[in-house]
């Protein structure tokens, strides 16, 4: 058997029982007013928050310790014109045709559609890949694990530390999304799962009234 180095764990700081249901309430309250924004502002948003939000999404536990995930940050705005213009597209057909009528109802109090402004206008999109495959050698990748689960426990690091600072966010997933590599330059076996759009609301902002509609606790949780 290899010897594998280890490090002592890291202890949390010293808190009473009291103290952990404090803080813990604390940071559902802050995060249960997160809600997703379609009106942006062109208000800029400082590139350290991104990175601050980005390394806080980068400590997400993930299989093996692979870290399959890469986020494009995209700012320009030749690139996030690019953007728009393929998603309106695939959007436009989604809603003329491919999505069932199903689908469109449970979206109708949402009030979206085919045109997504937002993509242009927000200061920052934060493009994310994930890697089925990955390594520090690009030719002799190896498989990536859970990477779905791995990536999908990042990008929620990322949108906690984004609203924690302040900034609006919404998560936007066009289908098909292959357009995405091709706009941010990644390779073939990296497969783009959403764009997380980040900055500050516009002045006339609004939400449906719809969004504030969330399960309670006995309804999404069970005690064994």
């Amino acid at each position: 058997m290899p010897h594998r180095d280890a490090l002592p764990w890291r202890p949390y700081p010293p808190l009473t029982d009291g103290e952990r249901v404090v803080r813990a309430r604390a940071f559902s309250d802050a995060m249960s007013s997160r809600r997703s924004c379609r009106m942006f502002s062109e208000a800029r948003v400082p590139r350290d928050v991104i990175e601050a939000a980005l390394a806080a999404a980068g400590s997400a536990p993930s299989g093996a310790n692979r870290q399959p995930w890469h986020f494009a940050v995209v700012s320009s705005d030749e690139a996030k014109c690019a953007i728009r213009v393929a998603a309106e597209e695939e959007e436009r057909a989604f809603y003329n045709g491919r999505a069932g009528s199903e689908w469109l109802d449970a979206l109708w109090p949402l009030g979206t559609g085919a045109d997504k402004p937002y993509l242009e206008v927000a200061p920052w999109l934060i493009v994310v890949f994930a890697q089925r495959r990955g390594g520090p050698d690009p030719d002799n990748l190896k498989q990536n694990y859970y990477v779905t689960e791995s990536v999908g426990i990042a990008c929620g690091l990322l949108l906690a530390t984004l609203h924690q600072a302040g900034v609006a966010t919404l998560v936007h997933t066009p289908s098909p999304m292959r357009f995405l590599n091709r706009v941010c330059r990644r390779p073939e076996h990296e497969k783009p799962l959403m764009v997380i759009v980040a900055g500050h609301p516009s002045a006339d902002a609004t939400i449906p009234a719809t969004a504030l509609d969330k399960k309670t606790l006995e309804q999404t949780a069970s005690w064994l």
